[in-house]
């Protein structure tokens, strides 16, 4: 895609805090817009401490009804784990059904040749378990995520009936180096968004920064949350402090490309001094 100067994000330094292996479509998508992305990863990820769990519901695979699928990340996890071992993925004449929290997870699910039966209109997990509702009752659930993973999930599956198997198919760490001064001298009154994609990297922003979090002009710098569990997160923070809260509503790229481009046209279109809602 040529770049598109007239583009609200043209010159504009925007600060990807997710993994780079992930970040590779948006900072193309960015960069073609005449912004310049900068990917400076927040998380890490690792395997479980403990295969045990997984394993086992993978060898049972067939037993339950539904698996639901929250990120590409339990995606790749799952279905790697299902290699290593020899053992199938979702075994032929399987009735088992496949429910992903997005279209970027589900296209993760469908690479891997498994048969997605739903995507949630609304990409959150509670606004999967609610779109499922009946479908859930008495129905045997798994549910493969990271050991960081909101509690809320599979309390919301359980209270439609849901009989739930919650393992855990991959850790999400904080990097083992990160490079302060670097992402300070990125931040350091040049930087005009932050995104985050994750209630974990908002954690590890504080654990490196403080409370005050990444150190930039508060008039000037928007946080973006990817999603609404995310931007929660933000304003438990207290990030709403330094800068009005940007959200994108999806997870695709498509979103947070519109969401920064939004926000940056109603700044550009705000008379000097006016406060932006």
């Amino acid at each position: 895609m040529p770049e598109n100067p007239t583009s609200s994000l043209a010159g504009k330094r925007i600060l990807i805090t997710r993994a780079m292996t992930d970040s590779e479509e948006l900072a193309r998508e960015l960069a073609a817009r005449g912004a310049i992305p900068i990917v400076f990863p927040l998380i890490s990820f690792s395997t479980p401490e403990d295969f045990g769990p997984l394993d086992e519901a993978i060898n049972q695979i067939a037993q339950f009804d539904w698996i639901i699928l929250t990120s590409a990340r339990a995606v790749s996890a799952l279905a790697q784990r299902a290699f290593e071992s020899s053992r199938s993925f979702v075994p032929k004449g399987s009735q088992l059904r496949v429910a992903c929290v997005g279209p970027v997870t589900a296209e993760a699910a469908r690479r891997k040749k498994l048969p997605v039966d739903y995507v949630a209109e609304t990409h959150s997990g509670l606004a999967l378990a609610e779109e499922l509702g009946s479908k859930l009752n008495a129905a045997r659930v798994l549910l493969p995520r990271s050991d960081r993973a909101n509690p809320d999930l599979p309390t919301a599956l359980k209270r439609h009936g849901a009989v739930v198997t919650e393992v855990i198919a991959y850790r999400t760490l904080r990097p083992a180096e990160v490079d302060r001064v670097g992402l300070q001298d990125a931040t350091n009154g040049e930087t005009d968004a932050v995104l985050f994609f994750s209630p974990s990297a908002v954690q590890n922003s504080l654990t490196l920064f403080g409370i005050e979090g990444l150190r930039v002009p508060k008039d000037k710098i928007a946080f973006v949350a990817v999603g609404p569990v995310t931007a929660k997160a933000l304003r438990e923070a207290h990030f709403a402090q330094s800068s009005r809260i940007v959200v994108a509503a999806e997870t695709t790229t498509a979103s947070v490309i519109d969401a920064l481009e939004k926000h940056f046209a109603a700044t550009k279109a705000a008379p000097a001094g006016a406060k932006q809602a």
